[in-house]
């Protein structure tokens, strides 16, 4: 679940960095490809304001929305906002026309919520509980928990009961960041049917592997819970199945032929002082590979002083198109989904003490390593 989150705030009182971020991103000339019905962002040269096209290039929606409209594709539904004079007006627009939520518009780190699977998230602004629109402006999960997550494979996590617990003296812009505490996490699908009442431990679980069985699962990559409905559901633990992948496939045969099959096509690097290089992976592990080798040997040691960590792409480095469907239509990163395993490695050498960090990405392929940064040394 998230950890902190923020009280709607107001049109007006709407970062102007976090606008101009976006439209950097959004629109620096990067291809991203959408379905045959998807509507595209854009924006005119002479105007800061968001509209729509087809994917033939058809103007769906004339341009009128601010950059609080972060949707970069229109699948069903999303968030915007529309400027009258000097009052803005935000709500919920489907693809049919439809205006909706006007003053239920869920905000998390000053932005709104991304479409998930045909739903977006709302917040009654009575009770400041969050319920679920689908695609067609519905409400699919009445307003009635603390939290929700983004749709997962057709699943919800859900928070119930808990209470604010307000960060001391960070209260700034009429935001009051807050940490959840207490309370009861719970699974429900997207009909609000609580399908496990007792659902701890949820965020490093990947839903995508859920396994329904009469009785608990001897995987030992797997956590398995008792469900509403007598049976077992059982979720792939991200780290542990990572670290057992990374001490068989790769650890266990540390060959060059072991890492280039274990390596994205291209691989990405830092080297000073140009900062972040990518070139074929093939051709950079056949001119780095004993450097390679050798700091990852460290991890087969006993006394291995190294943690990791989970994250999603970076999307100021991965910006081609190949890699779009590792973000959702916000061009927020997919870690639920796609996480990046980080290795970070605290080593020692010549008196100094530095990290080496291997990021390896959750692709449809399984793991892959895609980027790397190995400080005291020079890559070839």
């Amino acid at each position: 679940m998230d950890k902190a989150d923020c009280r709607q705030i107001a049109g007006t009182c709407l970062c102007l960095a976090t606008f101009l971020l976006w439209l950097v991103f959004v629109f620096s000339g990067c291809s991203h490809h959408a379905r045959k019905d998807t509507w595209t962002a854009f924006l005119p040269p002479d105007s800061d304001l968001i509209g729509f096209k087809d994917a033939q290039g058809r103007v769906k929606i004339e341009p009128r929305y601010s950059g609080f409209t972060i949707a970069r594709q229109f699948d069903h539904i999303m968030a915007v906002m529309e400027q009258n004079g000097n009052s803005y007006t935000s709500y919920y627009l489907t693809r049919s026309g439809k205006k909706l939520g006007r003053d239920r518009i869920y905000i998390h780190d000053n932005s709104p919520d991304c479409e998930s699977e045909g739903f977006i998230r709302f917040r009654d602004p009575a009770t400041e509980k969050v319920g679920l629109y689908n695609r067609n402006g519905e409400i699919a999960v009445p307003a009635e928990y603390d939290a929700l997550t983004q749709v997962r494979n057709g699943l919800v996590v859900g928070l119930q009961g808990a209470r604010k617990v307000y960060w001391d003296k960070q209260r700034h812009a009429g935001c009051s960041h807050f940490n959840w505490e207490g309370g009861r996490e719970v699974l429900l699908d997207t009909r609000n049917r609580i399908l496990i009442s007792d659902f701890k431990g949820s965020a490093r679980l990947d839903l995508y592997s859920l396994k329904i069985g009469p009785k608990p699962e001897p995987d030992d990559n797997r956590l398995s819970y008792p469900g509403s409905d007598g049976r077992y559901y059982a979720f792939i633990e991200f780290k542990t199945a990572f670290e057992s992948w990374l001490q068989t496939e790769v650890l266990a045969n540390l060959t060059q032929d072991t890492l280039d099959k274990n390596t994205y096509h291209a691989i990405f690097f830092w080297k000073e002082p140009e900062g972040w290089q990518h070139e074929a992976s093939r051709a950079f592990i056949a001119r780095n590979f004993e450097l390679i080798q050798g700091r990852l040997a460290v991890l087969l040691k006993a006394d291995a002083d190294y943690f990791i960590s989970m994250s999603g792409l970076n999307p100021f480095i991965f910006n081609a198109a190949e890699f779009e469907p590792y973000f959702n239509n916000c061009g927020d990163p997919k870690q639920w989904q796609h996480p990046v395993m980080n290795v970070v490695i605290n080593q020692q050498a010549g008196g100094k003490s530095f990290q080496d960090h291997f990021d390896f990405l959750k692709t449809t392929a399984g793991y892959k390593l895609i980027s790397l940064t190995l400080r005291e040394a020079e890559l070839n």
